[in-house]
């Protein structure tokens, strides 16, 4: 994985970074490159089934990248969490996942467009108030083909406005492809 230019990465303080990418593009791996290995708080939104053993060895790989002197916490809901400063870096992983389960816990799959709207204000003034280094992955997933079903449809349009939003108030912005990280702002 291609390691952060040291020129644009920010060197303390105040900075919030959104990584964005499709599915297996290298964004998580990126954005962990831009945290390094110190004090990281890591929030690791994913809400695992015990059943779905094909997510559990996902979770699996990324527990196993992670450095152990990072601070995890799983499920967490971003939106709650940032209200708490950290003395180093936090890595947020994913905003899809978070998503997703906010949906599901509003019961909004079905309900009309704008229900979780409440949540992601929420979200959004809280990576924008938030004091400290603040990395951000979310999936970019407005480059395939209109999905088929309702739910598809919704989750794509509420991720697409949603990291509009969060790349608004983010200092920096990068797209994965590949692997390779292309600065968007």
């Amino acid at each position: 994985m291609p390691q952060p230019d040291p020129v644009t990465r920010p060197s303390g303080g105040r900075s919030r970074t959104l990584v964005l990418g499709g599915a297996r593009s290298g964004k998580s791996a990126y954005a962990e490159s831009l945290v390094g290995e110190g004090p990281v708080r890591y929030l690791a939104t994913a809400i695992p089934d015990p059943a779905d053993t094909d997510f559990a060895a996902r979770i699996a790989a990324h527990r196993a990248r992670r450095p152990a002197c990072w601070t995890v916490l799983d499920g967490a809901d971003p939106a709650t969490v940032l209200r708490d400063s950290h003395p180093g870096p936090t890595l947020v992983d994913d905003i899809g996942t978070w998503l997703t389960a906010r949906l599901d816990t509003r019961a909004a799959w079905d309900a009309p467009r704008g229900t979780i709207a409440p949540d992601m204000d929420a979200l959004v003034s809280a990576v924008a108030q938030y004091p400290g280094r603040l990395v951000l992955v979310t999936p970019e997933v407005g480059l395939g083909v209109i999905p088929a079903t309702r739910s598809g449809r919704l989750f794509r349009d509420e991720i697409g406005t949603l990291n509009q939003r969060l790349a608004h108030v983010c200092d920096d912005v990068y797209f994965v492809v590949a692997g390779l990280p292309m600065r968007l702002k």
